[in-house]
């Protein structure tokens, strides 16, 4: 029986290692982080040790990031790049019936107000997309976890958690295995096939890999901006047509491109602690809720000579705001940082938003983001209030930076595996192939299909 190791227990290490169990064959799912009741507890106890738990860990980051399922292979990436839209569609339904399976309402539709919110975008010089989109909430998501994972030990899918791969073993143009580490030690495992779905907390890794054996990769772009707070009633319009609506603008100033991403009605806003510095990101839950609506708000950011880099880049913001926070995240109202200069916690207490993560450093955003980046955020928040009035007042919040990593991706076949290393495969949002939840599975299953046909096995999608 053919030998597969699986590198990163998000959705797109998940949703592969499941296919694989699924189609008989001997798999290894390895974890850097930890089991899923861990996290929790961590989460649940807050302080220092948070941060990482929301990143890291069963589940990926996802995990407590909402729980919201956009049903299109267009969004978070673009899966008509790897299969026709019928097989996108059906890899899609396989995402959803799973999630379905451990708790994920049935129900998906298009709200029959949609065209509707999407000529006043029009109006205002902005694009609203309409999409199918659940929401389970991040309370529920870990048992959706929990159910997946207990699925796949039936199975006999072998998973090591608190496990890190730090190499590669190649021989003769092929993937033979890793070298794990835990507690200090490493040790070398061989696979007949090796998938890496590192996730956005592994994404450095990779490069670091696809530097060291000299795989051809390139920088994909980066989103980064800050993570928007306002009163729920600001919102409540709009996101009673659409979840998690999605905007697209190109600011006038400097013609770039400004997205919202991941919304969450009756939200809270958090702090990820990636090591070397910290970012923001936003969830909600069903059973738990705010008084306040929070959004990504990012720029597209693409390089060129003589930096390409686009992780360091973004990496240095990150660092640099960091600093500037005292180790915290940055939090400013709208109006302060138009009037340049710098929020406290007296304006803040005085505005009508209450923010719900108080574990931020009162600042200037002006002080920590490039002014182009400021530009567009300022500039296109108030374009988006011609849809969305009141998005852009003096005591809207702003919490930063946030930063969605997916820079680095190795080239890859349509059916994900790495052009100069055969039985090597890459998937999911650190590889660069993807960048939401479903997305991430889809990208696994495909790369999970492709073993199975190679080993003459049937799959199930």
């Amino acid at each position: 029986m053919a030998k597969v190791i699986v590198v990163g227990a998000g959705p797109g290490g998940m949703f592969a290692a499941y296919l694989l169990g699924k189609g008989g064959m001997e798999v290894t799912l390895v974890e850097m982080g930890e089991g899923i009741n861990e996290r929790m507890a961590k989460i649940k106890a807050g302080g220092n040790t948070a941060g990482m738990s929301y990143i890291s860990g069963m589940g990926g980051s996802g995990t407590f990031s909402d729980g919201k399922i956009n049903l299109n292979p267009e969004i978070g990436g673009n899966m008509l790049e790897f299969v026709p839209k019928s097989d996108a569609d059906a890899l899609i339904d396989y995402v959803d019936k799973l999630f379905v399976k451990y708790g994920m309402d049935k129900k998906s539709e298009i709200h029959p107000r949609a065209r509707e919110l999407m000529r006043k975008a029009m109006r205002g010089g902005i694009k609203y997309i309409p999409i199918r989109q659940k929401h389970i909430g991040s309370d529920f998501l870990p048992k959706v976890v929990s159910g997946v994972v207990e699925e796949m030990e039936g199975m006999g899918v072998k998973i090591l958690e608190n496990t890190k791969a730090v190499d590669l073993l190649l021989s003769n143009g092929k993937s033979t295995g890793v070298v794990l580490e835990k507690g200090g030690k490493q040790e070398k495992m061989d696979a007949d096939y090796v998938v890496l779905a590192p996730g956005r907390a592994g994404s450095r890794w990779l490069l670091d890999l696809a530097a060291k054996y000299q795989l051809p990769y390139h920088y994909g772009p980066l989103d980064i901006g800050v993570r928007v707070e306002v009163p729920d009633e600001v919102m409540e319009e709009t996101t009673e047509i659409n979840w998690d609506p999605k905007f697209h603008i190109y600011t006038k100033k400097h013609d770039d491109f400004v997205r919202t991403f991941c919304t969450n009605p009756s939200g809270f806003v958090i702090t990820e602690d990636y090591g070397k510095f910290v970012s923001v990101n936003g969830h909600s839950m069903k059973n738990k809720h705010s008084n306040n609506t929070n959004f990504a708000f990012l720029v597209r950011i693409n390089l060129t000579e003589p930096l390409e880099n686009t992780t360091l880049y973004g990496e240095s913001i990150c660092r640099l705001a960091t600093t500037i926070g005292g180790g915290k995240a940055i939090l400013q109202r709208l109006g302060d940082l138009k009037k340049g200069k710098r929020s406290t916690w007296e304006r803040i207490n005085r505005s009508y938003v209450e923010p719900t993560n108080k574990n931020v450093t009162p600042g200037d955003l002006g002080m920590a983001l490039p002014a182009r980046i400021i530009d567009d955020i300022v500039e296109g928040l108030d374009m988006l209030a011609k849809t969305i009035p009141g998005v852009n007042e003096e005591s809207t919040l702003l919490y930063g930076p946030e930063v969605k990593f997916k820079s680095v991706r190795l080239d890859v076949s349509k059916k994900m595996e790495v052009k100069k290393l055969q039985n090597l495969f890459t998937v999911g949002d650190g590889a660069g192939v993807s960048g939401g939840i479903v997305t991430a599975g889809v990208t696994g299953l495909i790369a999970a299909r492709e073993i199975l046909g190679r080993e003459g096995k049937k799959s199930e999608v």
